[in-house]
């Protein structure tokens, strides 16, 4: 007997209990209108504390809701799958009113929702739509397709074949550039991928920009936890397989900012960046103060920002109106299908930031300080 199937029968058997147990405390068991902020308990569950952005995302929620009176159960999951099931299943046991999830595979909490839902807690997915289960109530994040529409017009705009304005730039080409794409098991990533090859394909079909080494498609591009580590190797055996004959790549799309780093690192330690060999046209997203630095310094091109003070206040909203037996209000109802059922969803907007819209758009905001941006660290 294999072990997956013991997990997953282990998982079945723990869901099934929890259901079973549902009519006696175990859960938030609905019924949750009349009662006291201050008596009512919410779970959030957040993927990892290697990102910094998700540091940043589960005390905003967790700030948004205590200001709203909530008791709040933050938890980390350090990227372990197990360990993200232990703790939901654990929210539940203790009675938690309503679940806010970012799922590090969104295909892996099936088990977790059903005994939710047994339980009759709301699970409100968030940023990471979870895939698989009828028992997703919400969804909040940022429209995903236009990250990649932004993601690759950033690139353009770099490479001086587009301008900010979106008219034709001086720059003709032909370009050199590699293509990166997050985790596979993450459901934005084919949002942030789909959005961006879109864009990007009339320059492919006109010659104008070429991906020399030929690894075109998600399944190649895909980095696994977009771990920047993984990142950094890819891009290291990318130059040492395709650029050995003496070519630069001239830009790098890159989903999210450690991934840039990473790609940054593997071309640095190439001699990118030294001499002649200036650095490529390097994208990103999430505004990690780290890469806010370097787009400062002028080594990063971009990020997409996608305010996470927003979203958290979103899924504080969400929360609420189903502690009120409401539903929470949705501005798009027909995209964010996952394989089981269509979930209404709340998409906020997003910027593109460059080295000029640092100031206006980051530290004007509050969402960094100009000490922090020189400095390349948050304050603690």
């Amino acid at each position: 007997m294999s072990r997956r199937f013991l997990m997953a029968l282990g998982s079945a058997v723990l869901a099934l209990s929890i259901a079973a147990c549902s009519g006696e405390g175990a859960g938030g068991g609905g019924d949750t209108a009349d009662k006291k902020p201050t008596d009512l308990t919410i779970g959030v569950s957040m993927p990892t504390q290697t990102s910094e952005r998700w540091i940043a995302d589960g005390n905003a929620v967790k700030e948004k809701l205590q200001a709203k009176g909530y008791k709040v159960d933050l938890q980390y999951a350090g990227d372990d799958i197990p360990t993200q099931s232990q703790q939901i299943d654990q929210m539940i046991t203790q009675g938690a009113d309503v679940l806010i999830i970012a799922s590090i595979d969104g295909t892996a909490l099936s088990g977790q929702l059903q005994a939710a839902a047994q339980a009759k807690i709301p699970v409100i997915s968030y940023d990471r739509l979870i895939l698989g289960s009828p028992n997703v109530d919400f969804y909040v994040s940022f429209d995903n397709y236009k990250v990649g529409v932004a993601q690759a017009t950033a690139l353009l705009v770099g490479l001086g074949l587009q301008n900010k304005d979106g008219s034709k730039g001086t720059a003709t080409g032909p370009f050199t550039i590699e293509l990166f794409a997050g985790s596979l098991d993450d459901n934005n990533t084919q949002y942030f991928f789909g959005g961006a090859m879109d864009t990007l394909k009339p320059f492919f079909d006109n010659g104008t920009l070429k991906v020399k080494s030929g690894q075109t498609k998600i399944e190649q591009a895909a980095t696994l936890r977009w771990q920047q580590e993984t990142a950094q190797k890819r891009m290291e055996d990318l130059l040492t397989s395709s650029y050995n004959d003496g070519s630069t790549v001239d830009g790098v799309l890159s989903p999210y900012d450690g991934i840039s780093r990473g790609i940054i690192t593997a071309l640095q330690n190439a001699g990118y960046g030294a001499g002649k060999k200036k650095l490529p046209v390097v994208t990103g997203q999430d505004a990690e103060i780290a890469s806010i630095k370097l787009i400062n310094d002028g080594v990063q091109n971009s990020t997409v920002f996608k305010d996470t003070r927003l979203l958290a206040e979103q899924a504080a909203i969400a929360a609420e109106a189903f502690l009120q037996e409401k539903q929470p209000q949705a501005n798009d109802t027909t995209t964010y299908n996952n394989k089981v059922k269509v979930v209404p969803a709340y998409l906020l907007p997003i910027q593109t930031v460059f080295k000029d819209d640092i100031k206006p758009v980051l530290v004007d905001s509050g969402y960094w300080t100009a000490e922090e941006v020189a400095a390349g660290q948050a304050k603690k």
